[in-house]
């Protein structure tokens, strides 16, 4: 599923391989609308412009976003042309999909920091070279109030109104906008403009891509398929969201991925390497065998660790990783590599940690220190102060595998 080829071996010819379409059609799909359109599209060797957006609501890409990014790398590899629609306005409006209350509004300052490193992130799953990625901004902006007012008329209140998360809202009496109401519109119209075949999506994502169907329709040109990826549970047990900071992101050090790979479920095991590793069906079944003869699951958990890190830094990069989890936890040891943070002595701890990006908000780090999960790595002492200062150099481990090194200065 998931192999990095030499760009300039793919692209040029579209590739109409059976297996490679069955398998294209079948690993880690949810659902496709329609199929016996979308199989036939792809059997004719007609290229096809495959479109995958995102919204910058978080900095990071995590794996669970990454399932689609590899799905659009697989249509790359079939020779089609594949469209990346970086989010930055969709991302104003916020999308409601699987959201249990409103999503506030970003800022333009917040989606220009989010956005900062996506290009690069992306590029390291698709071949940027023979991609297209494109900002929906560029269009979205231009839409006038009578646009929108008849983009708006291609749905009824009822059709939004039915869905689950909104209808679950509405029965708790939460308000619900009507800037959420809209944001289908707005990436229907993405698909128009970027003239999509094919949009890819997670599951949750259903009704969204759905209604560039409709919105394509309303515009005259032929509608797009779509197809949904199963959706990631994240290391907490919920869907995997950046959100909830549940997540494992394709640019954590490999240490951390490592790391963050070792907390998941046991019973998570097997659909992490179907939808996380380029790992074939055929050893994914083996592993389900190890499994059920009761072998121990860490060790099959560190063969999936390695895996995943070997996938974003290769080889090397997940055996060092291996030897440094089994040095942390079989032997009691601090890492050597580890993230080094320089800091100006007084400074909180907290901004410290927040500026590196190591917790996303003082409320996390609270939570952190109530739970005793913060402490001085050299010494074992729990840091029971939210506030405390950078007042020397310090070592941190924050819970059982994350170590930090603050150089004070």
């Amino acid at each position: 599923m998931f192999g990095l080829k030499n760009s300039r071996q793919f692209g040029q010819k579209v590739d109409t391989d059976p297996q490679k379409i069955s398998a294209l059609l079948t690993r880690g799909v949810e659902e496709i609308f329609v199929r016996e359109s979308l199989e036939s599209k792809l059997k004719s060797g007609r290229r096809l412009r495959v479109k995958l957006g995102f919204d910058p609501t978080g900095e990071k890409i995590h794996i669970g976003r990454a399932i689609t990014l590899w799905k659009l790398r697989a249509f790359q590899e079939l020779g089609h042309q594949v469209v990346f629609v970086a989010g930055d306005f969709t991302a104003r409006i916020g999308d409601p999909s699987d959201k249990l209350e409103k999503r506030p509004m970003l800022t333009t300052a917040e989606i220009k920091k989010n956005l900062a490193t996506y290009k690069e992130q992306v590029g390291k799953i698709v071949d940027l070279g023979l991609a297209e990625f494109v900002f929906n901004s560029s269009w979205l902006s231009e839409l006038n109030f009578a646009e929108v007012a008849e983009l708006a008329e291609s749905f009824s209140v009822q059709q939004m109104s039915a869905r689950r998360n909104f209808k679950e809202r509405f029965e708790r009496g939460e308000e619900v906008s009507l800037r959420e109401f809209l944001y289908p519109l707005m990436q229907g119209y993405d698909s128009v403009a970027v003239k999509a075949d094919l949009e890819i999506g997670g599951f949750d994502q259903l009704f969204n891509l759905k209604a560039g169907r409709v919105i394509q329709r309303h515009f005259g040109l032929p509608e797009q398929d779509v197809l949904t990826t199963k959706m990631l549970v994240g290391t907490d047990g919920r869907k995997m969201s950046t959100s909830w900071g549940n997540v494992i992101n394709i640019t954590d050090a490999p240490a951390d991925m490592f790391g963050k790979i070792m907390s998941i479920r046991d019973d998570l095991i097997e659909t992490y390497f179907l939808l996380c590793t380029g790992t074939p069906e055929a050893d994914i079944a083996r592993v389900s065998a190890r499994l059920k003869r009761g072998e121990n699951p860490r060790n099959v958990k560190m063969d999936l660790a390695r895996a995943v890190v070997s996938l974003y830094y290769g080889e090397a990069a997940a055996q060092k990783a291996a030897l440094n989890f089994t040095s942390i936890f079989s032997e009691g040891k601090i890492p050597e590599d580890i993230l080094e943070i320089e800091a100006t002595g007084g400074v909180l701890l907290v901004d410290v940690l927040l500026s590196a990006g190591v917790v996303s908000s003082k409320t996390e780090f609270r939570r952190l220190v109530l739970e005793g999960a913060v402490s001085n790595a050299s010494t074992g002492t729990d840091i029971t102060d939210q506030f405390a200062k950078i007042s020397s150099d310090l070592t941190l481990k924050i819970g059982k595998r994350r170590f930090i090194k603050i150089k004070s200065k």
